[in-house]
């Protein structure tokens, strides 16, 4: 399948698939309320084929409740999916048992949204950054005390704090503990899910320059999870778009903003600020609201907001066609796929 062959290159690492899903689904099933009703789920991933090449960062970027963070958590397997495969490294981990996830934990980490609900308030950073050493059984207490110093170096902070506890710190500066655990176990694949939303304007460029500078350092992978696409653009070399749990663009960022295909990724684009006072971007403005996961518009999920639709995206969904240069797009007028094309064409005839 052409989403996931991997490109050549002359160092050796570089280029080489770390992770790939094939045919991802998470339903959640729907079971609020006094009459319950188990034959409704949320489409929260409906079928992602996606992968992510060593050593690059991949920027996940969708409107809230587009799936993106729980695509992220089945590729960890902190959720199981409700059907396809997930693969590390070439190892399929989609169902590997407990202890056999456990060796690879240290190889996949994830940065957390909230620096400050994903910190254990009653513990001394020391503690936090320490504890992953500790539940892996890594190294005697002396060392797992140097390590952490290390690590409190390395992300900008005095090793001198390692007694302090999460609220002495600001928000910058708590992210940076969650990276600093995240970096503990030296892992290959690094979830930074939506890692700079909660911090101020003038504390996130200082963050994303760490980041960047630690995938230099150790050689990481990023999946970075945004809804902010001028923050992807700076930070990723590859972007997927998310929309009601389906990726609906793919390509290198270049080309993603500034050969976009898709409309929704277009509506995305116009809706980022532009620096330059003087210029002028025309801004889209999608008509309605997001449907509904549990009851997910047929054909392409995003034709009842789409101002290209034509009769097919109401009644077929289009594929994810290639249509030069690895860029993907999901869209029948502006990536139309023939066979699925003809195959319409000889229906409705």
């Amino acid at each position: 399948m052409p989403l996931l062959s991997s490109t050549t290159s002359d160092t050796p690492n570089q280029g080489q698939v770390l992770v790939s899903v094939e045919g991802l689904v998470k339903h959640f099933p729907v079971s609020a309320g006094f009459f319950r009703r188990h034959d409704l789920k949320v489409h929260a991933v409906d079928g992602v084929d996606l992968i992510v090449r060593r050593g690059e960062t991949l920027g996940l970027v969708g409107e809230s409740g587009c799936g993106k963070t729980t695509l992220g958590r089945l590729i960890l397997r902190l959720e199981e999916p409700t059907s396809g495969r997930i693969f590390f490294d070439g190892i399929d981990i989609t169902h590997l048992r407990r202890s056999e996830m456990k060796q690879l934990r240290r190889r996949m980490q994830i940065i957390f949204q909230d620096p400050y609900s994903s910190l254990n308030p009653r513990r001394t950073v020391g503690s936090i950054i320490g504890e992953p050493l500790t539940v892996h059984g890594i190294g005697t207490r002396a060392e797992r005390r140097r390590k952490v110093a290390e690590l409190m170096e390395e992300v900008g902070l005095r090793p001198e704090y390692v007694t302090r506890y999460p609220h002495e710190f600001s928000g910058g500066q708590r992210q940076r503990i969650g990276i600093a655990r995240a970096l503990a176990l030296n892992p290959s694949l690094i979830i930074a899910d939506e890692p700079v939303s909660a911090l101020d304007v003038s504390i996130r460029s200082q963050v994303i320059n760490l980041l960047e500078d630690l995938q230099d350092r150790h050689d990481l992978t990023y999946i970075f999870i945004s809804h902010d696409l001028s923050v992807v653009e700076h930070i990723a070399d590859r972007v997927a778009v998310m929309y009601l749990g389906k990726i609906v663009e793919l390509g290198d960022k270049r080309r993603i903003y500034e050969e976009t295909l898709h409309p929704y990724t277009e509506a995305l684009i116009s809706a980022v600020p532009v620096p330059d006072p003087e210029a002028k971007r025309h801004r889209i403005i999608l008509e309605g609201d997001v449907p509904s996961p549990i009851e997910p518009p047929s054909g392409c999920r995003f034709h009842p907001r789409c101002w290209l639709r034509v009769p097919i995206c109401k009644e077929v969904e289009p594929p994810l066609n290639d249509v030069g240069h690895q860029h993907f797009a999901a869209c029948h007028v502006r990536a139309p796929h023939a066979e699925t094309i003809a195959a319409y064409q000889r229906t409705a005839a």
